[in-house]
């Protein structure tokens, strides 16, 4: 499994939002600059992320974004799936169109490694993730 961009910056803005949820709404030039992400492409990231119910965003001078719900309520799947799409290969799947399903050598391993996948991004908590390894919250790239 590759990670694209949309997914690595996604996870990063989504991550920055956890860990300055409650203090109010955050500017996308702020993410931007704190996890190095091209400011237009976050706002289209920012905008998958607001259809999915995971970002919730106000728009003015006074506007930014701020997470749709407590981090302890999302998980790395949830944030995947609004910017990957459904997690998991096709061939996988029960309603797969394809004519060699029931003759496939390999459909069972993708069968696996799918439920694997989703039963370790389900478990892995955006408030944990924001916390960073060790129990120690990340210090951010820059200070504004």
């Amino acid at each position: 499994m590759r990670l694209s961009v949309r997914g690595d910056y996604g996870t990063r803005a989504v991550l920055d939002l956890a860990r300055h949820y409650g203090e109010g709404l955050i500017q996308n030039s702020d993410i931007a600059v704190r996890q190095a992400i091209p400011e237009p492409y976050l706002h289209q990231i920012l905008l998958a992320l607001r259809k999915a119910g995971i970002v919730r965003s106000v728009r003015g001078p006074r506007g930014g974004h701020t997470l749709a719900r407590p981090p302890e309520e999302l998980t790395l799947a949830d944030v995947m799936e609004a910017l990957e799409g459904p997690i998991g290969q096709d061939c996988a799947e029960e309603v797969s169109g394809c004519a060699q399903r029931d003759l496939c050598a390999v459909r069972t391993v993708w069968q696996g490694v799918d439920k694997a996948t989703k039963r370790i991004l389900s478990a892995a908590s955006i408030a944990q993730l924001a916390i960073g390894p060790g129990g120690i919250r990340p210090q951010p790239m820059y200070h504004i």
